[in-house]
């Protein structure tokens, strides 16, 4: 039985609700949430009254609401089950942002971990492997926009044929660029390629899912560089400049 087994779909949505105001706003009231789910006072009170029966928030009337431990472990579940759906959506089938965040919602709630995770490593499998990565996905949205017609498989093949050539040209091996996770800037991705950091420190990076070979994107970094926030396998980390320095990363 997982986390998510014990909250109905509306629950979890009230529930993930409340962790983005709180990110947001640094604390939430009922009004926030009926505001930002389009439903009555009512139904938040009672929304409410249910997640305290089951220790995932705080809850008193006129009071601020805050998330318990158990609660926030799941809402970030949801989250991240959103997010995996939502970049799987858009990385791998090339959807619309707004229709796959959309369909990511609906889906969300009934997903098995197991195939969550086979989601996530899809995604990683084709932004890296050679024959998949950017292009290939930029293909195959073009693919479901155009048609699969001659004309356009002929243009396909012989560009790639031309990637080809040149690379054999530069003596068949492909340029790899190397850098420090601390030099990324945002909305840059790479794989992780070597983890210098030793003992507690690389236990806690494995912990994360920062291990050799997934795929990092970083989504802020702090005005001084510290910390660093990234995403990795559908969850969003904060590394320290330290951290960061010992890892490695090949740009994707």
């Amino acid at each position: 039985m997982t986390l998510t087994d014990t909250l109905t779909a509306s629950l979890e949505d009230y529930l993930e609700a409340i962790f983005h105001i709180i990110s947001e706003k640094q604390g939430v009231r009922p009004k926030d949430i009926a505001e930002r789910l389009g439903v009555s006072n009512a139904s938040v009170t009672g929304a409410l009254r249910a997640l305290a029966d089951k220790e995932m928030i705080r809850y008193a009337p006129y009071d601020v609401i805050a998330l318990t431990a158990a609660g926030k472990t799941m809402a970030e579940d949801v989250i991240r089950r959103h997010e995996v759906l939502h970049d799987f959506f858009v990385k791998v089938l090339a959807v619309d942002d707004k229709e796959a965040d959309e369909a990511a919602c609906r889906m969300e709630h009934s997903i098995s971990g197991m195939i969550l995770e086979r989601f996530v490593r899809f995604v990683e499998f084709v932004e890296v492997c050679p024959r998949g990565g950017s292009k290939w996905i930029a293909g195959f949205g073009y693919h479901c926009d155009q048609g699969a017609t001659p004309e356009n498989c002929d243009r396909c093949i012989s560009t790639a044929l031309e990637e080809f050539r040149r690379r054999v040209e530069q003596g068949g091996k492909k340029v790899r660029t190397s850098v420090k996770m601390k030099d990324l800037k945002p909305g840059q991705k790479g794989k992780v390629l070597k983890i210098s950091a030793q003992g507690a420190a690389n236990k806690r990076l494995v912990e994360m899912g920062v291990t050799v070979g997934s795929v990092i994107e970083v989504e802020r970094v702090a005005p001084l560089g510290d910390p660093v926030d990234i995403k990795v396998k559908g969850y969003h980390l904060s590394l320290r400049k330290n951290e960061a320095e010992g890892i490695e990363i090949e740009l994707l």
